[in-house]
């Protein structure tokens, strides 16, 4: 089992419990600085700087204990998704159901590439997406990106 995974297994669960924050992907990754660990978190209300915080207090000794790494050195973080999380998996898709979503094809569908629409649901194989009305129904399979969509 990889580092991550070990992580996120050990860790799921008990984030969730006494923070009532989701753990939503652990990576493990050579940057500039070395080895990161970086636990993303999010939770309806959106993420705070105190609630990262929290978090790697709690984490940082477990982690000592886990060792997932096998004693190698690495540098800790705990973050947000951030606004541009992309959206894969089913979780990604349940936290934003009803929230605007922007979607990119890898080729034209209805003669558009571009979808931006409120995501209305979602199954293992399409995306159900209202736009102005309309609803449009995406195959997961043909979608290159996913996110919220962002209205600056």
């Amino acid at each position: 089992m990889s580092v991550a995974e070990q992580v996120k297994e050990f860790f799921t669960d008990k984030i969730a419990e006494k923070f009532h924050i989701e753990l939503v992907e652990v990576e493990y990754a050579k940057k500039q600085n070395g080895m990161n660990l970086t636990l993303y978190i999010d939770k309806p209300d959106g993420i705070t700087l105190n609630d990262c915080e929290s978090v790697h207090r709690y984490v940082d000794p477990l982690l000592d204990e886990l060792n997932p790494t096998g004693e190698s050195p690495y540098v800790l973080n705990v973050s947000s998704c951030g606004l541009d999380w992309k959206l894969v998996t089913d979780k990604d898709f349940q936290r934003v159901i009803g929230q605007e979503i922007e979607v990119s094809l890898f080729a034209k569908l209805n003669g558009k590439k571009e979808y931006v629409g409120m995501l209305k649901s979602f199954d293992v194989n399409n995306i159900i997406l209202e736009e102005d009305g309309i609803e449009f129904t995406l195959p997961r399979n043909k979608i290159s990106k996913a996110t919220k969509y962002l209205d600056f």
